[in-house]
């Protein structure tokens, strides 16, 4: 793809002096290859520094995308440190948060001896809350002797931190069950009622990330505070100069889920043991509350079994309408709504008692009318559909479309907005990206991976599968891929587009006595399963779509990525299938406009999993057949590396032959 040509200059400084530019720093003579042992100045890399300089200077829109290994991470943070300007970075998961903050930031400020003050800043469920600490100690009621000894770890930990990130705690995992009893949500924080309000550290976060120069974020967080969901919090955005997108590519999907409105069990349950806690601190004479917690908890969870229906599985994505006749459904949320009226009945008569009962009461008139909504009829251009889990349910509202908000919001700021991702061209186009947050105005840049995918990759398609959907395909897929294992000598992520396809595969190999070790997604926790991977050397990792992104496993660990599948989202899927029949409805191409330039987008991401340094060699499988019977698959050829190609397992095996 033709690059777009950015002159390198210099640029004028805060004090009214000429300095290098972003690129001159990263190039040949620059402080990086200075001071750094090792570093390979990369023209894309200088040519994207430069890009973004000027996107910050002239407030401009900037969308680039740059491969694996073209070092973007400081082809933003140069320029956005030397820009002198506010800057907010975002990034699509707290992992890459935590990497800029720690590691890349202050690597870099280091070398340029600039770059004003930085701040990280996460949702609030990752920041201690020292009021509900206190309640959950004076609660006591904890499941088992294992639950309250890692309690007494949180409380040992909470007189030593200083931010409250629970990342920093590494006696308890973050996903455990005990950190939201210890963590606050929109719903149960007291806000400035809280006695803890001078020592909060979500508060204490914000405020250095409102004072900061540089403001690491990342996508939830960003559009949680576009869309002004927590009062006081949207005061990030208006101060920033400009803002730049790492890992672009899954901006839509976040942006989806906070442009919408949805309500979930755990509000109703959360309410309930909130009531319950509050109630035997501050009002504990009051019996009735107790009951009207546990009456409520007992309706949620009768709406759950009501919403699954009869013969319907225990989880997964259906339209609400889909759901909503089922049998008992209608009088199940009655029943939610009688209990939680019920509930703010009896707090109403205690709420003068203490803060927390207040803010008890409040929020079961919120959940209450959110309830009201969410059942009922859903607006105009809103998908209204529910997400079912085995012991859980969440109603949502989406948005058909974000372009119009997101455009709304891009227009009534004017700094600069820079989007980032290895991953944003189709067909080495961006139109898809462009068009689905509505921007007209910007200046595109590709920049190709410099690693040298010919020498280093080989990309193999094998003959004689059926189509996807035989009976027989996986069986015969895994029978063509034992032999690739085999000459990789393990290595191997296998990339599924099903949990129930994954499952087949591990048990296929399993049955074969494979004599790799076998690492399955769902029997270990993903960081454990990766860590084993690497420290094993020779395992077979099977995995589904958490491993398809942001997995960077370098060296020979990983020598061979398989595809089973193109990885097109289930058409049964109640907010894609409302987004085909909208553009269908138009006249449009749905599958053109949305669902290929997805699929796509998902496949590069798994590509990409395969070389992570110029040192890598591997090779790259794509089981399905439709890569050669179908038209559209020259769409996916086109936008993969250019690595060499065969359709013939002995030089899959002569390539391992080399590198083994």
């Amino acid at each position: 793809m033709q690059r777009v040509p950015v002159p390198p200059g210099a640029r004028r400084g805060d004090e009214g002096v000429m300095e290098e530019s972003a690129s001159a720093v990263l190039g040949s003579d620059g402080l990086f290859s200075k001071a750094i042992e090792g570093f390979k100045p990369r023209q894309p890399q200088m040519e994207m520094a430069d890009a973004v300089a000027e996107a910050i200077e002239k407030r401009s829109v900037l969308v680039a995308e740059a491969g694996t290994g073209t070092g973007k991470t400081y082809a933003y943070l140069v320029p956005a440190l030397l820009s002198g300007e506010r800057v907010i970075v975002s990034t699509g998961t707290k992992n890459l948060q935590d990497q800029l903050y720690h590691r890349d930031l202050p690597a870099v400020r280091k070398l340029l001896g600039r770059g004003g003050s930085i701040a990280l800043l996460k949702g609030r469920s990752n920041y201690l809350c020292l009021h509900r600490l206190e309640l959950t100690e004076d609660q006591g009621r904890f499941y088992s002797r294992r639950e309250a000894t890692k309690f007494t770890k949180i409380r040992r930990w909470a007189y030593q931190t200083e931010n409250g990130d629970i990342g920093e705690m590494s006696g308890v995992e973050e996903s455990d069950l005990l950190w939201p009893r210890v963590t606050s949500t929109t719903d149960n924080c007291l806000g400035q009622e809280c006695e803890e309000w001078d020592n909060c550290h979500v508060v204490n976060a914000r405020r250095r990330a409102q004072e900061a120069d540089l403001v690491v974020v990342n996508h939830h967080l960003f559009f949680a505070d576009m869309a002004l969901k927590e009062e006081g919090f949207g005061e990030l955005l208006p101060g920033a100069n400009a803002i730049i997108f790492d890992e672009a590519h899954q901006l839509a999907e976040t942006a989806t889920s906070f442009f919408g409105e949805r309500i979930s069990h755990r509000q109703f349950t959360e309410l309930a043991d909130d009531t319950v806690a509050e109630h035997l601190t501050d009002a504990p004479d009051h019996k009735p509350l107790e009951g009207g917690a546990d009456a409520l908890k007992k309706a949620v969870a009768d709406l759950r079994l009501a919403l699954g229906g009869p013969g319907q599985q225990d989880f997964g994505r259906y339209p609400w309408l889909q759901v909503v006749h089922h049998k008992g459904v209608e009088s199940a949320i009655d029943t939610v709504r009688e209990s939680l009226e019920l509930l703010i009945k009896e707090l109403k008569q205690v709420a003068e008692r203490g803060k927390g009962l207040q803010g008890c009461k409040e929020r079961g008139e919120a959940l209450l009318d959110q309830l009201i909504r969410l059942t009922g009829t859903a607006p105009e251009g809103q998908i209204h559909w529910v997400d079912l889990h085995k012991i859980g349910f969440v109603i949502h509202h989406t948005p058909l479309e974000i372009r119009d908000t997101f455009q709304q919001a891009m227009e009534g700021r004017s700094c600069s907005w820079i989007f980032t991702s290895a991953t944003l061209t189709v067909d080495e186009k961006f139109d898809h990206f462009l068009r689905e947050f509505g921007i007209e105005e910007a200046t595109t840049a590709h920049w190709d991976s410099p690693f040298d995918f010919q020498q280093q990759a080989l990309f193999f398609h094998p003959k004689g599968l059926p189509q996807p959907n035989a009976p027989t395909y996986g069986e015969q897929m895994m029978e063509q891929v034992l032999p690739i294992i085999e000459a990789s000598q393990g290595r191997t992520f296998l990339l599924f587009t099903s949990h129930k396809a994954l499952r087949a595969a591990a048990e296929f190999l399993r049955e074969r006595d494979v004599e790799f070790p076998l690492l399955v997604q769902g029997e270990s926790a993903r960081s454990q399963l990766l860590d084993q991977f690497r420290e094993l050397g020779n395992a077979v990792l099977l995995g589904a779509s958490s491993f398809w992104e942001g997995v960077d496993v370098r060296g020979d660990a990983l020598s061979c990525v398989v595809i089973d599948k193109f990885p097109f989202a289930s058409p049964g899927d109640p907010v894609l299938q409302a987004r085909i029949q909208a553009l269908s409805s138009a006249g449009r191409n749905a599958f053109m406009e949305l669902q290929l330039p997805r699929a796509v987008i998902a496949l590069r991401q798994g590509a990409g999993r395969l070389i992570r340094d110029v040192e890598d060699r591997g090779v790259f499988v794509i089981c399905d057949s439709r890569l050669l019977k179908k038209q559209y698959g020259h769409t996916f050829l086109n936008s993969l590396p250019n690595m060499a190609r065969t359709r013939d397992v002995s030089e899959v095996k002569a390539f391992f032959a080399k590198t083994v």
